[in-house]
């Protein structure tokens, strides 16, 4: 934009103009990147085949409330022993499940989950499409939950 500023002739405001070289860029992005295989989709471990969460763990497509939802939440932390609640256990036992990921998938959850970014900012920044964003994250999450379930599991056992 600021390089083109002077090639701005006015016959639209400032905001359009702007506006439409944005839409343009993005549509150039979008064009390149459907050209590309995402990294994340290049062996994180797993061969990438199948889903990442079993889908039993979801609720059926026909449910006349909740279609596809989680069928069941994590475990309630309440009901576990007052030792298990102390949360720098918890969050070391999370940071520990964020370490052990892929790095990128490791930036997408800590600028997402843990700061808070929107969607957009992690996908400018990471320079990913919004949907390989999504995926990352839903991986991410996905391990994440399935550290803290087994830890759970290892603590009613004990």
């Amino acid at each position: 934009m600021l390089t083109g500023l002077e090639r701005f002739e006015g016959r639209a405001a400032l905001k359009t103009w702007l506006f439409r070289i944005l839409t343009n860029r993005a549509k150039t992005r979008g064009q390149r990147e459907a050209r590309t295989v995402p990294f994340s989709s290049l062996g994180d471990g797993d061969d990438g085949e199948g889903p990442s969460v079993d889908p039993e763990r979801f609720l059926p497509a026909d449910h006349p409330r909740w279609p596809g939802h989680w069928a069941a939440g994590p475990a309630r932390w309440s009901a576990a022993p007052d030792e298990r609640l102390l949360a720098r256990e918890v969050r070391a036992r999370i940071r520990s499940a964020i370490d052990e990921l892929p790095e990128r998938q490791q930036a997408v959850i800590y600028m997402r989950d843990v700061e808070g970014w929107p969607p957009e900012e992690v996908c400018d920044v990471l320079a990913v499409s919004e949907g390989n964003q999504r995926v990352m994250l839903h991986r991410a999450r996905s391990h994440v939950r399935a550290e803290l379930e087994r830890y759970f599991a290892d603590e009613e056992a004990a």
